[in-house]
């Protein structure tokens, strides 16, 4: 019934580093990559609606990351063009409409962290009519717009530059992501926003308490925007042994984060990192450590009708586990996405 059930919903994933794996091939490759290693995965998997963030890996910081931005978002629009009868690249709600009608997957770029932009917030439109939709402005350090979690010992807001940023987004219809945001960012987000707040792929802080993961207070300041937040799949966000990082124990955070905020305001953020990593990684070099991540089973999109299954057996009405795998990342998305203000 659950396989049934994956294969009549919308699955949404709002966050997959898959630009970084094919971004490593010759740009003559890029079409042929993903079609031939990661469209199967994302058939398999039943994705509909794929999320590209544009992250931009510390050796290409500072000088090389708007270079490498450029080179990321190309990848995308070559992708999508190579791959036309079953990808599109979506601006709006419309296009992820027009995708569906053809049967294709709907693709939406982010940028993660953006350190291609610095502190010149007048770049974001030029993002914007290159494709941009989604972007937050920290990872797990400092920006110029703003502190990741991994400086939350600072206290810090966002900079005057960040302000200016989530103003230019709102304007323009890019989602406002806070993901990776330190704590007092989000809650400087949330004092400012007037346009729906996204978290792409965060889990639950209150069921683990490590700083990549949302409070139930943040959560509530999210859903009051009219934004939702999508739960990362990494079992280091989930528990802390290994042996409680299960398809389970991400249901768990999936339905405390439905019960603190309603099973309207909560989607999927996988973060597929192995994937990315076996694709990037000589076998020389390979973490034997990285397994220690990983949730068992959720390794790559093949793994997401496992997520339904396991909401199913809490009992979730089908209705609220179609919501979850993708109904409410699309009714935000088409919104919401290019809309602007």
């Amino acid at each position: 019934m659950s396989r049934d059930l994956h294969q009549r919903a919308v699955v949404a994933d709002a966050h997959n580093d898959l630009l970084t794996a094919v971004t490593a091939r010759p740009p003559h490759r890029w079409a042929g990559y993903f079609r031939e290693r990661w469209l199967p995965q994302l058939r398999e998997g039943g994705v509909d609606v794929q999320v590209l963030p544009v992250f931009i890996d510390d050796r290409f910081r500072p000088e090389g990351a708007l270079r490498e931005t450029l080179r990321m978002i190309e990848c995308a629009h070559t992708l999508a063009e190579g791959n036309a009868d079953e990808v599109r690249l979506c601006l709006d709600g419309d296009d992820i409409d027009a995708a569906f009608a053809d049967g294709r997957i709907a693709l939406v770029l982010a940028l993660e962290s953006a350190p291609g932009l610095d502190a010149n917030v007048e770049l974001l439109p030029t993002l914007h009519r290159l494709g941009v939709r989604i972007a937050s402005l920290a990872h797990w350090g400092r920006t110029a717009l703003a502190d990741g979690s991994g400086e939350d010992a600072t206290g810090s807001r966002l900079t005057e530059a960040g302000v200016q940023a989530l103003g230019e987004m709102e304007r323009l219809g890019i989602l406002f992501d806070v993901s990776h945001l330190g704590a007092s960012g989000v809650a400087h987000v949330l004092e400012l926003a007037t346009r729906p707040v996204l978290a792409t792929h965060s889990s639950a802080r209150a069921l683990l308490d490590h700083h990549r993961n949302l409070t139930d207070e943040q959560m509530r300041g999210i859903a009051a925007t009219g934004g939702m937040v999508c739960v990362n799949f990494l079992g280091e966000f989930l528990a802390t042994a290994q042996a409680d990082r299960t398809v389970d124990r991400l249901a768990d955070h999936i339905v405390h984060i439905a019960e603190v905020i309603g099973v309207g305001r909560v989607g999927l953020g996988p973060d597929f990192i192995k994937e990315v990593s076996d694709d990037t990684t000589p076998p020389c070099c390979e973490d034997v450590e990285y397994a220690r991540l990983l949730v068992p089973g959720l390794e790559g999109p093949r793994g997401l009708p496992l997520v339904t299954e396991a909401l199913v057996r809490r009992g979730l009405p089908e209705g609220d586990v179609e919501k979850i795998l993708g109904g409410n990342v699309l009714e935000l998305f088409r919104k919401e996405l290019g809309r602007p203000a």
